[in-house]
């Protein structure tokens, strides 16, 4: 899949995406899952879909396929989002979607394919990672409102408040230092509408899995995450009670991993 990704055009994608003006946050410009530039690299971008696949696969370890464990993974993210919706918002209409930490856009388009009628924004530190979600995108069916893709910090945006009424951020919390967990929380509570939806999903401290990992294995997925400690340090649920979130939801989605869900006030 690599392969494929950096014998293709993808290059000609950045000069559309890249925010030249952006400044990167320190923790952002660390090594990360054993690239030394991290996620501003294009093997990192190149290879991140096929180790999203190979982290389902992982995560769902009874799935018959790689493909089945992604349905599963994703499905059970997509259906805590749904129900968590329908049951807190006066209005269950979703029509505008933001995904923080989109990556190359795995979760960003399992997200419109869900919401078909939905506006979905995938926004990302990585030009790289964007170049490949929008390259991927356009090769794809068309849709009726197609994804929008953004390099902007999920920290600070930019973007008008108030103007998604569903925020996601998928498997982005353990890469960051806790400060930057809090700014992402405040950030996703001033750009949703009342009653809109945060999902966050993630490593589960909670999972017997990971609980039962030998400390060779703890010590060799620590190397590759430098911040996988303040992560697991970090009580999420308790940051959005006091960034002003309600309805606070946890559910283990997969054996590994937990999808948190809350609400804006009315």
């Amino acid at each position: 899949m690599a392969k494929e990704i950096l014998e293709s055009d993808v290059y000609k994608e950045m000069d559309s995406i890249q925010n030249h003006s952006l400044v990167y946050p320190d923790y952002y410009l660390n090594p990360f899952h054993a690239y030394d530039e991290g996620n501003l690299t294009w093997l990192a971008a190149a290879e991140a879909e096929a180790a999203t696949m190979s982290m389902a696969r992982r995560a769902v370890p009874n799935a018959s396929s790689v493909d089945e464990a992604n349905q599963i993974l994703h499905g059970n993210w997509l259906h805590a989002i749904d129900q968590h919706h329908i049951q807190y918002s006066e209005t269950s209409m979703i029509g505008d979607i933001l995904d923080i930490g989109c990556s190359v856009g795995v979760s960003t388009r399992y997200l419109a394919d869900k919401f078909p009628t939905a506006k979905v924004t995938g926004l990302d530190l990585s030009p790289y990672f964007l170049a490949v979600a929008q390259q991927k995108e356009k090769r794809g069916t068309p849709r009726k409102f197609p994804i929008r893709w953004i390099h902007a910090n999920g920290e600070e945006t930019g973007l008008p408040s108030k103007s998604f009424d569903l925020v996601s951020i998928a498997f982005v919390l353990h890469e960051c230092p806790a400060r930057a967990i809090v700014n992402l929380v405040k950030e996703a509570f001033r750009l949703l509408r009342p009653g809109g939806t945060l999902a966050l999903t993630d490593s589960s401290p909670k999972s017997k899995i990971l609980q039962e990992l030998s400390p060779v294995l703890f010590t060799l997925m620590k190397s590759t995450e430098p911040f996988l400690d303040e992560y697991y340090l970090t009580d999420v649920e308790e940051t959005l009670r006091e960034v002003g979130f309600v309805n606070i939801t946890s559910i283990l989605t997969d054996p590994r991993h937990i999808t948190i869900t809350a609400t804006v006030p009315q």
